[in-house]
């Protein structure tokens, strides 16, 4: 891809797209989130807001964001994982049109058209009442669909990701994948733009819920596509991973650094 076509994707369409849409010309929106099977065992989640310890003001754990990388051996617990989960893509309020149909749904972040197009995935490593293995997050009941159990998921998804140590080590992964048609439904061409901006809401977020409960979170987007793609079966076409973070406890010191050798750090508040 040049260099021109990457600013095309980044300033989006020149026209007027409005017309085009889906939208505008009458068409049902898709489902806010996929289906699971009949009789599938869901695992309910505490009330987000009984987390432990989440008093942090913020401009506290603002200003104490950072990506840390330096997980301990302790897991999370369950209630402290709803917590982050609500934080990232909890509902508070669904829309609906007259024919009944979901228009858009309110949640912590910010989404263009409230569209909100991903789809919530967890390696679970260490986390209280959890078997390890991979979980979807079902937004609209606040409650997890597990996929496969596992215990050697930590290792697997370390790998896809470049052998990055903190992937292992974490507590949790958040695995965001990417469901465009919910997005185009509404802005069409500069569908693809929206989506990259609405994925670092969601983990700003996560990092915003971690500092309040005094946890660790690190973005990642050096992986291979295909990899993790493969690891959540997912098609890679209608659904693919497009963001993740590693989740997981830290040690009392300040922030590990990514990079090598001896630093000066220097504080500097307004």
């Amino acid at each position: 891809m040049s260099r021109e076509q990457r600013m095309v994707f980044l300033k989006g369409y020149r026209g007027d797209w409005r017309d085009s849409v889906d939208k505008n010309r009458g068409i049902p929106p898709p489902p806010i989130e996929k289906p699971w099977p009949a009789g599938a065992e869901l695992v309910s989640l505490p009330d987000p807001f009984e987390a432990p310890a989440a008093d942090v003001a913020l401009v506290e754990a603002v200003r104490n964001r950072r990506s840390r990388r330096a997980y301990t051996a302790e897991g999370l617990t369950l209630a402290e994982l709803s917590w982050l989960l609500w934080c990232t893509q909890g509902i508070e309020k669904i829309e609906r049109n007259d024919d009944g149909n979901v228009v858009a749904t309110y949640r912590p972040v910010p989404s263009g058209g409230a569209r909100h197009p991903f789809e919530t995935y967890l390696s679970v490593h260490r986390v209280e009442g959890l078997k390890a293995g991979i979980y979807r997050y079902l937004p609209v009941e606040h409650k997890l669909l597990p996929l496969r159990y596992d215990a050697n998921m930590a290792s697997d998804f370390k790998s896809a990701c470049y052998n990055q140590e903190h992937v292992g080590r974490a507590a949790v992964l958040f695995i965001w994948a990417a469901v465009p048609c919910r997005t185009e439904w509404a802005y069409g061409i500069i569908a693809a733009k929206l989506i990259a901006v609405d994925a670092g809401h969601v983990c700003q977020n996560l990092y915003l819920g971690a500092e309040a409960i005094r946890v660790g979170v690190c973005g990642i987007l050096g992986y291979d596509q295909q990899r993790l793609d493969s690891l959540l079966c997912l098609d890679g076409r209608n659904e693919f991973v497009i963001y993740l973070a590693s989740v997981g406890r830290t040690s009392t010191g300040g922030p590990d650094s990514q990079a090598g050798g001896a630093l000066t750090h220097e504080t500097v508040r307004p």
